[in-house]
């Protein structure tokens, strides 16, 4: 069975069963039922409209569901209404789909997995993987998303701001996890660009598209990571990276500032810069000054900190990240880095070894613990 065909059916049969009254756990649940029957019957005959045999199919999966539940006869009324026979319609669902995904009564964090599980197609261990957490932990946090969503109508599908912050949470897991998101969430944000006129939906998307124009340099052939300063620039993609600052000027000309327009100022300033030595890091310490009045988040304090090191000095990066909770994720890496460049190799060593054991993927954790190994290289000469 073709399975990038069966991915690419999903979405829509899952939204024509919810707006047709099914609630999101059980509509779910007769969208995979409906996937097991197609393994069985497909092999031996690709259906002429495949995606009209799977909601005919779910769409029985679910009335056999709620007939078998008391709890729920009075959805029996609904049979009148199972789709009629012929062509399902050809419009892509997906991006709605976010929308029910992004439900106000579920956390951004919660709306992300079950938009991976939903929407995403991937299974809970590939999910699991991507996150580094044990996949009963993740099949967990996927049934409380589910439980929180039962039996609510989506009449109240989640704000424009939630779908952006799971937009966003899905790129990132596509730009630096296992599982590559970075395209389909661009292709979404780009269909939200263009329904609503939103100058936050402008800047994530420039944002997206700033951030994936280097996604080429980021890892050498090994795989290994390649830090900001160290990528070859020529690899860029200079089309992409011109496409994304000009949607950034227009969003910015309209006065109305937000935490992903202010990520892309500094995205582009990084693309803008011929060399890592020209970037201008005293603008890009005023982007971070902000994002830190618009978000109040320690990671932008963080990465502010590395801004200001850039700047003024790494004395003045370390006086910045002092006034930081030392067990935020990369802070030992922030730190060792600035120690490096105020002269201080062997408390960087330790401080790179110490990044290592925390990182949260294996390239970083190659990359951190090579770091380590070469300052202490150099202090044993």
């Amino acid at each position: 069975m073709d399975e990038a065909l069966v991915r690419s059916l999903t979405p829509g049969v899952l939204t024509i069963l919810v707006r047709r009254g099914a609630d999101f756990a059980a509509a779910e649940d007769a969208v995979q039922d409906a996937l097991i029957e197609a393994v069985r019957v497909w092999p031996s005959g690709l259906p002429r409209d495949p995606k009209g045999w799977l909601v005919t199919v779910a769409w029985r999966k679910f009335l056999d569901q709620a007939r078998a539940d008391s709890a729920r006869r009075r959805r029996e009324d609904l049979v009148e209404e199972e789709p009629p026979p012929g062509p399902a319609p050809g419009t892509d669902d997906t991006l709605q789909l976010y929308f029910l995904c992004a439900h106000p009564s579920l956390t951004p964090s919660s709306a992300v997995a079950l938009t991976l599980r939903a929407v995403g197609g991937l299974t809970t261990r590939q999910i699991a993987r991507a996150y580094l957490v044990p996949e009963a932990t993740m099949a967990q946090r996927i049934s409380r998303a589910k439980r929180t969503v039962s039996g609510v109508r989506f009449d109240q599908p989640g704000d424009v701001a939630t779908v952006l912050r799971v937009l966003y949470l899905v790129f990132n897991e596509g730009y630096s996890g296992d599982v590559d998101l970075a395209a389909e969430a661009i292709r979404l944000t780009r269909r939200l660009a263009a329904a609503i006129d939103h100058p936050e939906v402008a800047g994530l998307l420039a944002l997206m598209l700033l951030h994936h124009a280097r996604r080429a340099s980021r890892t050498g052939p090994d795989g290994s990571l390649v830090p900001l300063a160290e990528q070859d620039r020529g690899r860029w993609d200079t089309r992409m990276i011109a496409e994304g600052v000009g949607i950034l000027q227009a969003a910015l000309a309209r006065d109305r500032l937000g935490e992903f327009q202010a990520q892309a100022a500094v995205a582009a300033l990084h693309a803008d810069a011929p060399t890592a030595g020209e970037t201008d890091w005293v603008q890009i310490v005023e982007w971070y000054d902000e994002l830190a009045r618009l978000t109040d988040s320690p990671v932008v304090r963080l990465n502010r900190a590395v801004a200001v090191g850039e700047a003024d000095g790494p004395r003045a990066g370390l006086a910045a990240l002092a006034a930081l909770d030392d067990s935020l994720p990369r802070y030992a890496a922030v730190a060792a880095y600035l120690h490096e460049r105020d002269g201080d190799p062997e408390t960087a060593a330790r401080l790179y070894a110490e990044a290592a054991r925390k990182a949260s993927n294996l390239a970083e954790r190659d990359y951190l613990t090579r770091q380590a190994a070469r300052l202490n290289a150099g202090r044993s000469r």
